[in-house]
């Protein structure tokens, strides 16, 4: 397997922490270096986020579906963020135990949800539920 370069850490770590909130700069990052997508940034401690790990806690739907629109892996809190029940239903079936699942920064699954407003309700139900 050839050995490809590193991406420079300064740039994962802003590339994550613009995803909190800054879909402009997230776009410019991107388009500088697309190998940015799928990147993690440990904040310290094992507390790893990826950039839509960084949108999914913090509600930012435009900036979750246009990583996903770039092809970033989903995981089960953005999915959550985004109202995806089946997707949510799906995984908890065949992984009981990741409803105690926590995300970046200790977030839990349900915590996901409700930052998704409206459009995650549904999943929110869901979670209260079965928790």
């Amino acid at each position: 397997m050839e050995k490809k370069p590193r991406i420079d850490s300064e740039r994962v770590e802003s590339f994550v922490g613009n995803a909190h909130g800054d879909l402009n700069k997230v776009k410019a990052l991107l388009e500088e270096e697309p190998m940015l997508l799928n990147s993690c940034w440990d904040w310290g401690g094992g507390d790893w986020e990826t950039g839509l790990g960084a949108a999914a806690h913090m509600g930012r739907r435009d900036i979750a579906e246009f990583l996903l629109s770039k092809g970033v892996r989903i995981d089960l809190f953005a999915a959550a963020m985004l109202g995806k029940t089946n997707i949510v239903k799906g995984i908890l079936k065949a992984f009981p135990e990741m409803k105690h699942a926590l995300g970046p920064h200790g977030i839990p699954l349900i915590a996901h949800a409700k930052s998704g407003g409206d459009e995650a309700k549904e999943v929110v139900e869901f979670l209260a539920e079965n928790l």
